[in-house]
């Protein structure tokens, strides 16, 4: 039912398990009968795209493995304010024991693909540019946060520091300059990486051109900058725009032609999307003495 989540999630999630439930649930514990079994209904309160209810249902079946989650609406849905997003059964007191910490995950991750959608939606119809993450992500968390990402409609820049070339202005500092920072990826580079170099400015930009890079990222610039530096680029290398990218700015920064726009805010600043749990029913529990 749900894709094969890698080791390191597995492990992020038992450490949040650990840290909300390690010394057990005084509440769960003297209000629920153990052997209470209940359903209940996951719905979104405000419209939303869909990422981790996978991770929902991990976090509950780490709590308990009697415990199902049947999802209603696949990874990339989007939902309505109302809608059933899953049901859950099983223990109710492993129910409530799961519950925040699987909302905690399932809110970020649906906020995440939501915000991203958002980037996406406000795009010129049929404009090609991409819009992209960047490496701002919650720590433990960017294998999820990256696939969120996919979720709402966007890409994914480089995985890590070793997921590509990416020349910025410390690099470029400490090597001497935009020509001696490239020279020197271009020689101990594995061939497959493009090389791309962090522009702030014309004068950078035509550094980068002349020094042989294959990716430029306008770092900060205004909308007219970057449609001066797409011109000058002329189609020979790709363009990537980032640095305060807004829901206000980003339809203007596509129509200035760049290729991609790197928005850190889809995992640095995106909202937590408003879920709740509704238990519904509990059954087979017999009377409290």
């Amino acid at each position: 039912m749900f894709e094969m989540l890698p080791p390191m999630v597995h492990t992020l999630i038992d450490s949040a398990i650990e840290e909300d439930l390690g010394r057990g649930d005084i509440t769960t514990r003297l209000t629920i009968d153990p052997n209470a079994k209940g359903s209940g209904r996951l719905v979104a309160k405000r419209p939303l795209v869909v990422s981790g209810l996978d991770v929902f249902a991990r976090v509950c079946e780490r709590v308990d493995p009697e415990v199902e989650v049947a999802p209603r609406i696949a990874a990339g849905g989007v939902a309505a304010a109302g809608d059933v997003l899953a049901t859950a059964r099983g223990p109710v007191a492993s129910l409530l024991m799961a519950e925040r910490v699987a909302l905690n995950f399932f809110q970020r991750l649906c906020g995440v693909a939501t915000l991203t959608r958002d980037f996406v939606e406000r795009l010129p119809e049929g404009c090609p540019t991409r819009i992209t993450d960047t490496r701002k992500t919650t720590p433990g968390m960017r294998y999820l946060e990256r696939r969120a990402v996919i979720h709402g409609g966007g890409h994914n820049h480089r995985l890590d520091l070793s997921g590509g070339v990416l020349i910025k202005e410390n690099h470029v500092a400490a090597a001497g300059g935009i020509a001696a920072a490239v020279t020197a990826c271009r020689a101990g580079a594995p061939h497959p990486l493009r090389v791309e170099v962090e522009v702030r400015g014309l004068s950078e930009l035509l550094e980068a051109i002349d020094a042989g890079a294959d990716v430029v990222l306008l770092d900060n610039m205004t909308t007219a900058q970057v449609a001066r530096c797409v011109q000058i680029v002329a189609g020979r290398l790709f363009v990537e725009a980032s640095g305060g990218v807004s829901l206000d700015t980003v339809a203007d920064l596509a129509a200035a032609g760049v290729d991609a726009i790197s928005v850190g805010a889809l995992t640095h600043s995106a909202p937590a999307a408003d879920i709740s749990f509704l238990l519904e029913s509990v059954t087979d529990a017999p009377p409290r003495s």
